[in-house]
This record gives structure tokens, C-alpha cells and sequence, in this order.
């Protein structure tokens, strides 16, 4: 399976647009929503007849036994987090703890324990043969980017004889677009033209070399301003990174997102740009990774 994955260095450029129009252009059968701290590419994918959940654990959490807390409070006292809550009996708030531990040792009757809690939701949906892995991570929880791993192995383990899947990467260079990053064939960076969109173009494309994975540039909305846009080329040119297009300005991608349609299911200026680039992506695959 060759994995095209979207990508940019900040939210808002309009990631989830061009990854939901590749995903309608190539029919692909296994795609996947990497962006667990806010999936969003389920609203403009349709329905699905199955959907199977499962419960993703992580960070190990303290849990009180009501029946053998004496409540001695000594376990409150060393809480450096506030995640104790004093009473009869005492009890853990599981949003505070950090799993640390240092309540258990202090515990004289060995009342407190750790358990793996809950961090998110584990999703697959299908669709005649289509299979959409995506997950939900849960308010306050850590380990972002070992479910947006997760997420990736559940694609590969149920999608694995489909020959490309799209990934909808997440927002900025933090844990969760290096799990993203890890293993794919080419990242498609969707750059802003501002000066903030350029600076983190370049922060996640650094993260990319990194990682050796191979990158491409497009711009989106470029033409709200044409000078960064172009500055944005000539970084591609000079970087010796490919760039496949630019795509303009476009009132009709909110109107599509809110009738749960992607950008290339309605007639718009950006459905035209998106196509275009689509097939120069296709053509950079072929040529550098012999799909």
C-alpha cells in the first residue's frame, strides 16, 4: 500500500478540502483521518454501513479502592498535580493525574493501583469495499500521536491489498504529524500565502527530511496574496521541492463542506485546480515512487 499523506504546518489552509477531493478523484478504497485531536473527514464522506469502535488505552492512570482507603490523606499530600480529591473515600479526578505513581508507594495499605485509562475512541467504518480508519481522542488526554499510529496500523492491517490510501494528516509539527509523517511515500504540504503559512511550511518540511519522506508543495488561496504566494514558489524552486499547483480563492469550498460534499463534487473555481493538481501528483508518483 502506498500512502499519499495531506499536510500542513498550521490549521486553517484547507487541508481536509484537498484530502477529501483526492479521496473522490482516485476512488480510493482505504483512506484514512489522521487529525484525532479534531477529525473533521467524516463530515464530508457520506454515510457508512458498518462501523466498528473500539476503546484506546494509554498513559497508565491511579485508581483508589474504596474498600481498603483508611483515608490517612497521605496520598493527597503528595500529589503534586491536585488529582487527589479528599473525602469518604478519597478518590482520583483521572483528567489531573499524570500517572506518576508516587501515590501508590505512599499508600500504607497499598489502596491505590494504576489501570490504563481511556484516551480515545478507535474507529473503522466500511462501505461496500471501502475502509475509513479515524479515532477521537479524548478532552485533556495525552498520546496523541500513539492513536494517530494506531490509526495508521488499522488501515494497513484491513486495506493492505488496496493499491494508494489518502491520509488527512494533522495540524502543525507536534507528536501527531510525525506519527502521521512515519513510513509514508509522499506528503503533500497545502501552504498558506502569509508569513506565518510560509514559516510553517518550512517547519513541517524539516520535519519531513527528517523523517526522509519525499514532499510536494501546493498553494491554497493564493490568490489573496499573490506575492507570498509567489515567494512560496521560488522557497520550492530554490529547496529543489516539487510544486504542483496552486489553487484560488474559493466562496464554494464552505458551501460543499456544509452540505457534506467535497470541493470536486460541485462546480467551482477550486474543483478545476484541485483536478489538475490531483494528476500532477498521480504523475510525481509514478515517476519517483513506480506506482
Amino acid at each position: 500500500m502506498h500512502q499519499i499523506l495531506i499536510l500542513s504546518g498550521k490549521g486553517g489552509t484547507g487541508k481536509t478540502t484537498v484530502a477529501s477531493a483526492f479521496i473522490k478523484l482516485s476512488e480510493a478504497k482505504a483512506y484514512a483521518d489522521c487529525d484525532t485531536d479534531a477529525p473533521n473527514l467524516h463530515l464530508v464522506m457520506g454515510s457508512y454501513e458498518q462501523e466498528q469502535k473500539r476503546d484506546y488505552r494509554g498513559l497508565p492512570k491511579a485508581v483508589i479502592d474504596p474498600d481498603l482507603c483508611i483515608n490517612c490523606n497521605k496520598c493527597y499530600e503528595v500529589c503534586r498535580f491536585d488529582a487527589i480529591k479528599p473525602g469518604n473515600p478519597y478518590r482520583i479526578i483521572p483528567i489531573a493525574c499524570e500517572g506518576c505513581n508516587y501515590c501508590t508507594h505512599v499508600c500504607p495499605v497499598e489502596a491505590i493501583h494504576s489501570e490504563e485509562a481511556k484516551v480515545g475512541d478507535l474507529k473503522l467504518l466500511k462501505r461496500n469495499n471501502e475502509v475509513f480508519s479515524t479515532a477521537t481522542l479524548l478532552m485533556g488526554s495525552g498520546n496523541t500521536g500513539k492513536l494517530v499510529s494506531e490509526v495508521k496500523n488499522q488501515l494497513k492491517e484491513v486495506g493492505s491489498e488496496h493499491e494508494v490510501a489518502i491520509l488527512d494528516g494533522s495540524p502543525g509539527i507536534g507528536c501527531p504529524v510525525i506519527a502521521s509523517l512515519s513510513g509514508v511515500d509522499l506528503a503533500l504540504m497545502v501552504a498558506e500565502p502569509s508569513l506565518s503559512g510560509l514559516s510553517d511550511l518550512k517547519r513541517v518540511i524539516a520535519s519531513a527530511r527528517q523523517l526522509q519522506v519525499p514532499v510536494a508543495v501546493i498553494v491554497n488561496k493564493y490568490d489573496t496574496n499573490e506575492r507570498k504566494s509567489a515567494e512560496i514558489e521560488v522557497y520550492c524552486y530554490k529547496e529543489g521541492i516539487p510544486f504542483l499547483g496552486k489553487i484560488p480563492y474559493d466562496k464554494m469550498a464552505t458551501a460543499a463542506i456544509n452540505r457534506g460534499k467535497t470541493l470536486v463534487e460541485i462546480e467551482s473555481l477550486g474543483a478545476g485546480a484541485i483536478r489538475t493538481i490531483y494528476e500532477n501528483t498521480l504523475q510525481l508518483m509514478k515517476e519517483r515512487i513506480h506506482i
